[in-house]
């Protein structure tokens, strides 16, 4: 008893459980600072979970170092040098009783405001979440069909004029169309309080909606109301509609932005130009030529039977150039492209605050004139008008990665998040803007998300390959190239990733044979894989191929972790220039992310000669 009793005063005179506490203080500090950061900053959750084991795996150690080393007021010094007899073990004794006085005090501090300010702040904003799902149709055809969406979609816009309430995006709430997932797990998957469901049934004049407010966390219904109106009141009743789920969710803590009025509606409030507006979306939303073609002529009936209907004219225009880009060439692309700019001028000169207008204009600079820079002022524009356009945002977006600038792409792409965390394409930009930067297990991360959520999307088995490719691992990068769905973007895929394994025969037949069947439509691909092979003249060689054809993969030359060892090659300021793309000094490459790019190619030196 008496060794343990001299064991423990041993430890008490080297300050050693003074040492503990102050060391256990300033952990829970880090901790509780990490806490409130991560939300504010976006810092993955994970990095808390790190800190702690760390702070753990730490204590042992920093326990040896009090044990062997004393802090005195001349520094550090070890516990033999410490004469027993004098004040500055006494002193040093003072000052760690008020430092961890002052750590502990900042701790509760920062706890009690976490949990008496803004947890329940947090809490408030969470509450005020809602998800709108696509009302059922009662009837057949498409035409109810798309009365019902139309309806949908114009409930999520005027919901999204309150203030401080948060409103998943179109995209990601129609995912659950067919409800096959009960209340608690839509809710979970969208990250929102509420969900608002309900029908439709249009009859002759009359039309009827139902609709419930279902709370998430016991599916509880807290508000619910049938709607019979006449047909020719329908703009009134869907402004009735969101003051009344407004109220449901004690609406006077939410501040509207103005007088709350379902977009898209025809300013002479022709139901039957409405109703060819909301067939041309329907068309649109199922992504084939055929529907294009089809959302195409609804639109332009729209604006017939109303000449006034800017949003007609740029839902055109936005079509229109997303079908001439996508499925058209030659004569008949460059047609589509004109019919698209005459539709995108109209719209701006009926109604210049149009968000739609703006972004119909930006898109075809973009798409058929490359003019990047223009673009994105458009696009900017747009997202001015429209703050809560998550169109805007993404477009605008992909065009801030174009320009070298993948950081601020990354935290639009974020942003957007936050409302659509269902959108494929949003995760698969993501992805290739936190490749840019670098951050490749994040960027893998994302991509596999984008798969998972749309397993028929071309590309993100090809990005993955890259990233493999970066990593430097030759097998990983052929077994994701395999993945992506058969043809030229598999091709593409299996190319790059052959240039470094071992088989330098294949690797050679695999560009011979893009080279013979891709040249005229992927000659950025070619350029990529030649730069794998590190033979800068025919990167240029097939950079300025792409330019002459109008690659669209231009685009991702400033971003493109492949392209980056040929920055300081004046060819490449050159040829940004003549592409209208900001040269490498305005167009810097993020922090952190030279060396992380680098590593991979400098391993492929000996690969291939230069």
């Amino acid at each position: 008893m008496n060794r343990l009793v001299g064991w423990f005063e041993e430890l008490r005179r080297r300050d050693v459980f003074r040492a503990a506490t102050f060391y256990s203080a300033g952990a829970w500090l880090v901790v509780e600072v990490l806490t409130q950061l991560v939300p504010v900053f976006g810092i993955p959750a994970a990095t808390i979970r790190w800190v702690v084991i760390a702070g753990i795996a730490g204590f042992p150690f920093a326990i040896l170092f009090s044990w062997l080393y004393t802090w005195t007021p001349e520094g550090i010094r070890r516990e033999s040098e410490i004469d027993e007899g004098g004040s500055s073990r006494h002193l040093t004794g003072r000052q760690l009783d008020y430092l961890i006085i002052a750590v502990l005090a900042v701790a509760i501090g920062l706890l009690l405001v976490n949990k008496f300010v803004l947890r329940p702040r947090v809490a408030a904003l969470a509450e005020k979440s809602i998800a709108v799902l696509p009302l059922l149709s009662e009837g057949r055809g498409a035409d109810e069909q798309s009365l019902a969406d139309g309806l949908t979609e114009n409930l999520i816009s005027a919901l999204a004029q309150f203030d401080g309430l948060k409103v998943i995006s179109r995209s990601s709430a129609f995912r659950f169309r067919d409800r096959s997932d009960g209340s608690a797990a839509i809710g979970r998957k969208l990250g929102v309080a509420h969900l608002l469901d309900g029908s439709v049934r249009r009859e002759g004049d009359q039309v009827r909606i139902v609709l419930e407010l279902i709370k998430v966390a016991d599916g509880s219904t807290e508000w619910s109301q049938r709607y019979d109106r006449p047909y020719r009141g329908l703009f009134a009743l869907q402004d009735e509609i969101a003051m009344a789920v407004a109220r449901a969710l004690k609406g006077e803590l939410l501040a509207s932005r103005g007088s709350v009025r379902s977009g898209d509606r025809p300013p002479s409030e022709n139901l039957e130009a409405y109703n060819a507006f909301l067939q041309g979306k329907f068309y649109e939303s199922r992504n084939t030529e055929a529907d294009f073609r089809a959302g195409l002529a609804s639109y332009a009936r729209a604006s017939a039977l109303d000449r006034r209907y800017a949003a007609a004219y740029a839902s055109y225009s936005l079509l229109a150039t997303k079908l001439a880009g996508r499925y058209l060439q030659g004569e008949a692309m460059q047609a589509m492209y004109a019919r698209a700019q005459q539709a995108a001028a109209t719209a701006q000169a009926i109604d210049p605050r149009l968000a739609e207008a703006h972004l119909a204009r930006g898109r075809l600079l973009i798409w058929k004139e490359f003019n990047w820079t223009a673009g994105a002022a458009e696009y900017r524009r747009a997202l001015q008008l429209a703050p809560d356009s998550n169109l805007a945002r993404t477009a605008l977006a992909d065009v801030q990665a174009t320009l070298g600038q993948p950081r601020q792409a990354e935290a639009l792409a974020r942003q957007a998040l936050a409302t659509d965390v269902l959108n494929a394409q949003v995760w698969h930009s993501l992805g290739t803007f936190q490749m840019a930067l670098g951050e490749y297990d994040q960027a893998e991360q994302s991509l596999r998300k984008a798969a998972e959520l749309q397993p028929g999307m071309n590309g993100n088995q090809e990005q993955l390959a890259i990233i493999a490719i970066l990593r430097g691992q030759p097998e990983q990068a052929m077994q994701a190239a395999n993945l992506e769905h058969a043809g030229d973007w598999r091709d593409a895929a299996v190319a790059r990733a052959l240039q470094i394994g071992s088989d330098h025969a294949a690797a050679d037949a695999a560009l011979a044979n893009m080279i013979e069947h891709q040249a005229g439509k992927a000659a950025y691909q070619i350029a990529q894989v030649q730069a794998l092979r590190n033979d800068p003249d025919a990167v240029f060689l097939w950079l300025d191929r792409a330019w002459q054809t109008r690659d669209a993969g231009i685009s991702m030359l400033l971003y493109d972790p492949l392209m980056s060892r040929f920055r300081d090659d004046p060819r490449f300021a050159a040829f940004c220039r003549k592409v209208g793309l900001p040269v490498p000094t305005t167009a810097p490459t993020p922090q952190g992310s030279v060396a992380k790019m680098h590593k991979p190619m400098a391993a492929l030196q000996g690969r291939w000669p230069a």
